[in-house]
């Protein structure tokens, strides 16, 4: 049984050679995450060398996401560990030479806080407040809730207006490096704006890149932004870790439902991610709380799963994946993850190719429906197609046939569909009878099976979507 939810891990030193990389994806992986935070550019260019030779070896289309690491605002390095302790005073310095203060890598911190703010460290197990700031280079703070601090902890301000740039220094060296791969999908951490979008795609633009963009969201003004930046983006990633801290962990499970249920309403692929099984990165089996949250996951509708420290640094990478697949093949054989009807396009309200070909990929859907459809079978360039009826989650499969290499592995993050390369059809008729020969071939169709077929009129003009097709398999 093929599978409508695809599986996102993260290649760490647990999975990074080749034949690791080689299980996890035979296991079940669609996307490998390569996390720019963790990784050197040699390192991560041997990565993608082995992804594209496992690519060809099993003629599957595997995708590669690079995960860019944003304004992660950190402590520096600890002589040793500190016990802080409730009401104990802690300055912090943005000046490395001063020895006697806890140095942040953050150089407007006393610019930009404020008395009575929150601080968190380390995920948000030690909070701070700030008490007061010279509004250059120290802030004096109190300890709230204390606990053990380390090197290089993680730092962050829920309550704080942050004038940090979203792509860092850092982060253009690493999108140099990452415009030199062949990669389908860029990561954009910590966004707050649908202008932070906007600055990247205009330096995609400017090297003439094809990279989709995700936005991941992870602060609280970008949900308060989220309409903007769903429009604005490629796809978006609910980043459940910085965001359960950056807001009050209660609400996340409303806000991954509204983010999921708005994305797929766009037609925007959207990712879960953080946490889906964390217990396995030392455990060889699940929780029951995290099985149930990949399960509801799938039945929310989300495009992916993602895996992050269970495949990159975890001791049962290969476990993991099969535990993700399983439990995703058993909820979408059940009736809680199925007609997940979301809003059929009512009247268009002016004629143009792109609105008419929306309106056929939406009415596919509901022919497949009526029909009890195996397959919605479309050809596309850009993937537009298969992503917008995608979108409205049918119960049959959607295969996408195209003839750009780059969207067949784009393809492999997206709820439902699987891709395959065909570059022969010069009418119509022939590219509907051979396109459902190839199905029938890899045995995803049989004889007997409805197909719904998509395609462009005339074949060789090769204009948007215009006709829409209901065959029986010979």
């Amino acid at each position: 049984m093929i599978r409508k939810t695809k599986i996102i891990a993260t290649v760490g030193p647990a999975t990074e050679s080749r034949s690791n990389l080689k299980r996890i994806i035979k296991s079940g992986v669609n996307v490998c995450r390569l996390n720019f935070s963790h990784l050197e550019h040699d390192k991560a260019k041997e990565i993608i060398s082995h992804i594209k030779s496992i690519n060809q070896e099993l003629n599957i289309n595997t995708a590669i996401l690079a995960d860019l690491q944003g304004p992660k605002i950190r402590i520096g390095k600890l002589n040793s560990p500190l016990d802080l302790q409730k009401d104990q005073t802690l300055v912090f310095s943005t000046l490395k030479k001063n020895k006697n203060n806890l140095f942040i890598n953050y150089k407007n911190f006393a610019k930009d806080i404020s008395a009575g703010d929150n601080i968190l460290l380390d995920d948000g197990k030690i909070q701070l407040k700030a008490i007061k700031t010279n509004k250059l280079d120290k802030v004096e703070t109190k300890v709230v809730f204390g606990g053990v601090l380390t090197s290089n902890k993680g730092v962050n301000l829920p309550n704080t207006k942050i004038s940090l740039p979203c792509l860092t220094e850092k982060d253009k060296k690493d999108l140099k490096f990452i415009l030199t791969q062949k990669i389908e999908w860029l990561a954009l951490s910590f966004v707050r704006s649908a202008e932070d979008v906007h600055e990247l795609r205009r330096i995609l633009k400017r090297n003439k890149s094809t990279l989709s963009i995700i936005s991941k969201i992870e602060k609280p003004e970008a949900v308060e932004d989220i309409d903007e930046i769903i429009n604005a983006s490629d796809a978006i990633m609910v980043a459940r870790g910085d965001l359960g801290v950056e807001v009050p962990a209660y609400q996340v499970p409303a806000y991954q439902k509204m983010i999921v249920s708005r994305s797929i309403e766009k037609s925007r692929p959207v990712i879960i991610a953080t946490q889906m099984l964390e217990s396995m990165t030392y455990s060889a089996t699940a929780t029951r709380a995290e099985v149930n949250d990949v399960a509801n996951s799938v039945i929310d509708g989300a495009d992916a799963v993602m895996l992050s420290g269970e495949t990159s640094v975890g001791k049962y990478p290969v476990k993991t994946v099969e535990t993700m697949r399983n439990i995703i093949r058993d909820i979408e054989k059940s009736n809680f993850s199925q007609n997940i009807n979301y809003k059929f396009p009512k009247r268009l309200s002016s004629f143009s190719n792109r609105k008419i070909s929306d309106a056929i990929c939406a009415h596919a859907t509901q022919l497949s429906e009526q029909s009890k459809a195996t397959a919605i079978v479309t050809m596309t360039y850009s993937g537009y197609n298969a992503i917008k009826t995608s979108s409205f989650r049918p119960s049959a499969f959607v295969y996408a046939f195209t003839n750009n290499y780059s969207i067949l592995n784009k393809l492999s993050l997206v709820w439902g569909v699987k891709a395959y390369y065909y570059d022969r059809g010069t009418t119509t008729d022939q590219t509907i009878i051979e396109t459902k020969e190839i199905l029938k071939n890899n045995k995803d169709l049989k004889k007997g099976d409805a197909v719904i077929s998509l395609a462009s009129m005339p074949a060789q003009q090769k204009g948007m979507t215009n006709m829409i097709k209901l065959s029986i398999v010979n």
